[in-house]
């Protein structure tokens, strides 16, 4: 099977990049998986948390097949108002404070968008003992470009509104990589999504039930996924995600084995779950078999819906097959085209051949 990104999938992952959604904020991106999957999705789910199921009925009711990937992004919620009109913030999932400064953020209010950048004490002022400290998120303030609670509270800026970084998707000059935020994982959304729209579009047969579930609120506790196992009952689940890419300086082959440009990455471990072993050598032997390039990879701190989804009632067969990705948790993110292009293809791949005798072969 041949799957290469063009024109329309490219601006579907530029919209879902720049599309607002932290955790508990996930309807824009939602709303645009609804409209674009409407036309090839036999049946289209919500749970009561908020996460979105996309069904494609295969040539078997069993075995129920789940591509999971989370709509939420890393973000903010506002946490106050400052007498000389400063925005006071608490995140939204994890962040690491020294990639804050002197980023632009949008704040979405009951009156609309404002826009800020991030900012604290300037440095001119700081003592030198204080200069060789790391500047800690509740020292910092969104400036809105106010000067008075008065003005911010006349852009319509409440307690508890939501924030992401402002962040344009673009094409790096190399025409490989791209740039933008929420990379993590509106990748996974998007391979969830145009996994399922391949195999419709091509008419390709597969011996299941496949679900491409958009999870939600996973930055903070992968809660969407514990709900949404609930509504998919799966067999198996395969956790759409980035992976950290390892091909930075100052990184070890052992910390980050993965690299751009040389395949999606099949995590053998994450602080969350072990993967089944008979499906770790199921997805690699696919991989092998259709030449499809991959990396063996690690994730020693961190979690992903296969966190919650391999838990589900007795205990479901699930992995993580991620998207070498660099800067995630950030306002700009980069990848290859080319892996995502090869971890839509592993997917696919591997949902034509999940039928009830491999499933058999999965379970103890």
């Amino acid at each position: 099977m041949q799957y290469c990104i063009g024109k329309e999938e490219l601006n579907f992952f530029k919209e879902l990049s720049e599309a607002f959604g932290p955790p508990g904020f996930e309807d824009e991106v939602m709303t645009l998986v609804k409209e674009y999957a409407t036309s090839f999705a036999d049946e289209i789910r919500r749970d009561n948390l908020g996460s979105l199921v996309l069904v494609k009925k295969g040539a078997s009711e069993t075995p129920k097949v789940v591509i999971a990937g989370h709509a939420d992004e890393v973000g903010f919620i506002v946490s106050g108002i400052t007498k000389e009109g400063y925005i006071k913030f608490l995140p939204l999932g994890g962040w690491w404070d020294q990639v804050l400064l002197a980023q632009r953020v949008v704040i979405r209010t009951n009156k609309g968008y404002v826009y800020g950048v991030i900012s604290s004490k300037p440095p001119h002022l700081l003592k030198e003992e204080e200069r060789g400290k790391v500047v800690k998120i509740d020292s910092m303030f969104i400036d809105v470009g106010a000067t008075s609670k008065e003005d911010v509270e006349r852009l319509g800026v409440r307690i508890g509104d939501p924030i992401t970084p402002w962040s344009p998707f673009m094409k790096s000059n190399t025409e490989n990589t791209v740039f933008g935020k929420a990379f993590d994982d509106r990748v996974g959304v998007f391979m969830a999504v145009e996994t399922l729209r391949v195999l419709s579009e091509n008419n390709l047969k597969h011996p299941n039930t496949l679900m491409a579930v958009i999870t939600v609120q996973e930055e903070v506790g992968l809660r969407g996924a514990q709900t949404s196992a609930y509504v998919t009952e799966p067999d198996v689940a395969l956790i759409a995600e980035v992976d950290i890419a390892g091909d930075v300086p100052g990184i070890s082959p052992y910390e980050a084995p993965s690299k751009l440009g040389r395949g999606p990455s099949i995590v053998t471990y994450d602080s969350t779950m072990i993967p089944n072993q008979r499906l770790k050598e199921f997805i690699i032997n696919v991989a092998e078999e259709t030449g499809t390039p991959y990396q063996l990879s690690i994730i020693p701190r961190g979690g992903t819906d296969a966190g919650r989804f391999h838990l589900y009632r007795t205990g479901r067969p699930s992995i993580v097959i991620g998207v070498p990705t660099r800067n995630i948790h950030s306002h700009i993110s980069v990848l290859h085209i080319k892996d995502l292009e090869n971890a839509v293809k592993l997917l696919a791949e591997s949902v034509l051949r999940l039928n009830k005798e491999v499933l058999k072969k999965l379970l103890p």
